[in-house]
């Protein structure tokens, strides 16, 4: 069973809204805004632009992470504007769940004709 599929499921859909709307060619900000929007309409808690605490042994790191969005409480949405997506943007999601000890990351690309979405599960 998926982690939290409900709840990716939402933001997943509120995602492909956005891509419908407006396709690809804008830049991120664009989307994240429009992304907030529908989020709102749709009742999913959401925080943008989230500052993360790294923990280090079990200490928080001055330096922090900021996510796009985090939703629920619970789900990093990392979102791009990019020709395709590559291994250092998993990465960047996957260094972002294990410094926050969250369970899921969403990586959504808004730069291709057809959206692209990745669920990473740490």
């Amino acid at each position: 069973m998926l982690i939290y599929q409900k709840e990716s499921y939402r933001i997943i859909g509120a995602c492909m809204e956005v891509h419908a709307e407006l396709g690809p060619g804008f830049l991120e900000p664009v989307y994240q805004e429009a992304l907030a929007v529908v989020l709102t309409e749709k009742g999913v808690p959401f925080a943008r632009e989230k500052e993360l605490p790294i923990f280090f042994r079990g200490k928080a790191l001055a330096k922090r992470y900021i996510a796009d969005f985090v939703c629920f409480d619970t789900i990093i949405v990392e979102l791009k504007a990019l020709d395709c997506l590559a291994g250092e943007h998993e990465a960047q999601v996957l260094n972002y769940l294990k410094a926050t000890r969250f369970k899921l990351g969403l990586l959504v690309n808004f730069g291709t004709t057809s959206l692209q979405q990745k669920r990473l599960v740490l």
